[in-house]
This record gives structure tokens, C-alpha cells and sequence, in this order.
């Protein structure tokens, strides 16, 4: 086994291992948290977040990408000028929520927004911080190193939210927590390599390469805020904030296949792709499609799994509160396939220097949701409303798809026979579940 795909694979199996303990806590800690807070709190977290993430997304120029896939990622001079960028931006972003605070309070009509907003935002300001060494492990796929610090330090975060939870139940318990953990994070970012000392500097050479790559991820990030919290933005206008907590939970149960191949994708397949870049693309797609084939199949599990009993899991897990989300799970569950087809490839059009076609994907995602989430839920309620938000990803994924056949990197066909699968897995799930007396999914609303 060649060395490349060695680290890949190791890094691959870190990765999936330290998600899904990091999944088990979460659950643990949502299922302890849900019962000592009440669900307006997590609609409310769900806004402050949604928004910090939007200041964050409309700065980023790629900073971590542009040290991955650059040829001077060891070169101390060009790291600490990355650093330098890393903090100016982490201070805008604080400096943005801070800004925004006001606006934001009067147009929910919440006077809370006003001081969680900049407060929350402390966390991004600490996080800008952290040692480029977080990247340059990534480079050299010692994913270990980096899973064992996300790990260690969600740990203190749930420990620490539960207990301010237990003595005070209020939103400032969800905020400590984050907090807390984004302090011990940067702090032990830097002793990962302790070789690696990041200082303030300013090399022009080194600027002109990440802003010269970090142009379309600016846009692409740009977008993807654009495209990806809209549902959040909209509907904390349309629904109150009770439902939008309810519906939160529900997406967070969706969310986790794509959570999976987020990581694998940033962590393994992104600097392993940039490895190869400079190969003829039909080696170069070869290669994707060899990997990209065990991680579909994988995929098409997890989303059979949550889409066929989904429901009983809500129902299961959460008290009558949260009941509705029993319904939402499958629908959006279902929905994000688009989604994952083009995240365990659009990667690659990173790797070669070309994402403007993911930009453009989510700018058409974005045009979706705005046009689209407003007249479903005046036609259909609320049912209408999260089926939109569950197949926003199509036009993306089409757009996507056009870039990887401009670059002759296309995986349509391999696109098709993963659907193919699973539309067969949950055929024969739902008609065994129905079978055995258990009814359907979405029975809830028929």
C-alpha cells in the first residue's frame, strides 16, 4: 500500500470514529439538554449561530484551504502570514456580530439578541487564534492528532454547558459552553507541534497567493451562507421560535451523513486530491472514483436508516415537545442525497483551483429557498416548508456537476447507480417496516 493511501485510509477511519463518538456525546448532551431547557432556548441559539456563521462566511477567503494546497505550506513565513490574516478576520467577524446586535434584536423583536449576538461571537474571536498547525496537519493527513483535540475538547464543552444548564437553566449555559471550549482548543492548537510558533507577519508574496485562491472561496462561502441558513432566516420569521427549535432538532438528525463527508472531505479527500492534482484528469478521476464508491454505499445506509425510522427515533428519545420532528426526520433525511453526492466530489474542483461552479451552485440554492420556501409554506404550511428546505440542494448539485464535466472529472454515471441503491434500500426497509405492523415514516401526517 503506497504511503499516500495509507495516510488516507488511517485518516479516513480517525476520522469516522472520532465523528461518531462526537456524535454519541452530542446525542447524550442534546437528550440531557432538552430536558432541562426548554425549546424556545435552542430556536434562539439557532439564530445567534446562524448569524455569526453568516459574518464568518461572508469574510472567509480560504485561509486553511490556500495553506493545504500551497507548496510553501511548511514555510514559516508564509504560515505566519496566514496566521496574520486568521486574526485580522476573527476580529471583523466580532466586530460584524457586534454591529449587527441591534438590527438584528428589532427585526426578531427579541432585546436578548442584543447582547448574545457579540457575546456568543467571542468564541470566533478566540478561535482566530489557533495554530496554523491545525492546517499543516491536515496537509501531512495526521488526522489522529487533530481528532484526539476536537474530541478532547467537546468533552469539556458538554461538561461544561450541562452542569451551567443544571444550576441555571438559560441560554447562557449553551454560550459558556462554547466558550469554554474554543479557549482550550486554541490553547492546545498550539501545542500540537510545538516546532511550529505562529507570530504576526506580512510577506507580500504570501498574501498575493491566498487572496488570489481565496477570491472564489470567498464568493463560494459567501453563497454557501446564503444557501445553507436561509431556511433558519426565513423561518425564524415564519414559525415561532418553540418550532423553529423543534425543527432544529429534526435537522440535526439529518444533518449527520452530511456531517460525515464534510469531515472526510476537508480532512482526507481535499489534501489527498491536492497531492494528485497535477495528474491527466482521467487518472485524477479514476482515482476519486475508486475512493468516492465504498463512501456512497456508506452514505446510502446512514440515510436509509434515518429517513425509515427517523420517527421512532424522535419519538423514542424526546419528550412530547419535540414530537413533531418525528415527521420532519424522513422528509429531510431524504432530501439531502443531492447534497451528499456533491460533497464527496466537489472537493476536487477545489484541488485544481477551480470552485467558481460551487459558488455558482449555491447562489442558485439561495435563489431556491428565497422563491420557493415563502409560497410553500403559504400553500402547504408547514409540511410545504421543509419540503422545500430538504431538496434545496438540486440546483447546486447540478451546477456542480457541469464544473466536474467542464474539467472532465464528471461521476454522474457512479451519481446514478448510488441512487439507484438507495431508492432499493428504503423500498424494501419501509415495506419490511410496514410489514411487521410499524407503519410508515410520515404516518404522522396522513
Amino acid at each position: 500500500m503506497s504511503s499516500i493511501k495509507k495516510q488516507a485510509v488511517e485518516g479516513t477511519i480517525w476520522t469516522v470514529v472520532g465523528y461518531g463518538g462526537s456524535q454519541v456525546l452530542r446525542l447524550g448532551s442534546n437528550l440531557i439538554l432538552t430536558r432541562l431547557l426548554v425549546p424556545e432556548l435552542f430556536g434562539l441559539m439557532a439564530l445567534v449561530n446562524t448569524f455569526i456563521m453568516g459574518v464568518a462566511l461572508f469574510s472567509d477567503i480560504g485561509i486553511r484551504p490556500s495553506i493545504i494546497r500551497s507548496p510553501r505550506w511548511n514555510d514559516p513565513v508564509f504560515l505566519n502570514t496566514a496566521w496574520t490574516l486568521q486574526a485580522l478576520r476573527a476580529c471583523w467577524i466580532w466586530i460584524g456580530c457586534a454591529i449587527l446586535a441591534w438590527p438584528v434584536s428589532q427585526f426578531y423583536n427579541d432585546s436578548r439578541l442584543v447582547w448574545l449576538l457579540p457575546v456568543s461571537a467571542l468564541t470566533v474571536l478566540v478561535n482566530g487564534l489557533s495554530s496554523t498547525s491545525m492546517a499543516t496537519l491536515s496537509r501531512k493527513l495526521e488526522i489522529g492528532k487533530l481528532t484526539r483535540l476536537e474530541f478532547a475538547t467537546q468533552i469539556i464543552s458538554l461538561a461544561v454547558t450541562i452542569v451551567w444548564a443544571y444550576i441555571t437553566p438559560t441560554v447562557w449555559a449553551l454560550i459558556g459552553g462554547n466558550l469554554v471550549s474554543s479557549v482550550v482548543k486554541t490553547a492546545w492548537s498550539h501545542r500540537l507541534e510545538p516546532e511550529t510558533s505562529n507570530w504576526f507577519a506580512w510577506e507580500k508574496d504570501s498574501l498575493k497567493e491566498i487572496m488570489s485562491f481565496g477570491t472564489w472561496i470567498f464568493v463560494s462561502t459567501m453563497m454557501t451562507f446564503l444557501a445553507s441558513q436561509a431556511d433558519r432566516l426565513i423561518l425564524g420569521r415564519l414559525f415561532t421560535l418553540q418550532l423553529l427549535g423543534v425543527y432544529t432538532v429534526a435537522f440535526s438528525f439529518a444533518d449527520l451523513p452530511r456531517q460525515v463527508v464534510k469531515r472526510i472531505s476537508q480532512q482526507v479527500m481535499f489534501p489527498v486530491i491536492s497531492k494528485y492534482a497535477d495528474l491527466d484528469r482521467p487518472s485524477l478521476r479514476a482515482k476519486i472514483l475508486q475512493k468516492r464508491k465504498l463512501l456512497l454505499i456508506g452514505l446510502a445506509f446512514m440515510v436509509t436508516v434515518l429517513a425509515c425510522f427517523g420517527d421512532l427515533i424522535i419519538e423514542i428519545l424526546y419528550d412530547e415537545r419535540y414530537q413533531e420532528a418525528g415527521w420532519m426526520l424522513p422528509i429531510l433525511a431524504v432530501g439531502l442525497w443531492p447534497l451528499l453526492l456533491s460533497a464527496t466530489i466537489d472537493k476536487a474542483l477545489f484541488a485544481i483551483g477551480n470552485p467558481k461552479y460551487v459558488a455558482l451552485g449555491y447562489f442558485l440554492k439561495f435563489l431556491y429557498m428565497v422563491t420557493l420556501l415563502p409560497v410553500a409554506n403559504e400553500l402547504f404550511g408547514m409540511v410545504g416548508a421543509i419540503t422545500v428546505i430538504a431538496f434545496n440542494d438540486l440546483p447546486s448539485y447540478f451546477s456542480i456537476n457541469y464544473g466536474l464535466w467542464q474539467e472532465k472529472l464528471t461521476c454522474f454515471r457512479q451519481d446514478i447507480q448510488a441512487t439507484i441503491l438507495l431508492l432499493g434500500l428504503l423500498f424494501i426497509v419501509c415495506l419490511g417496516r410496514y410489514s411487521l405492523g410499524f407503519g410508515l415514516p410520515i404516518d404522522q401526517l396522513l
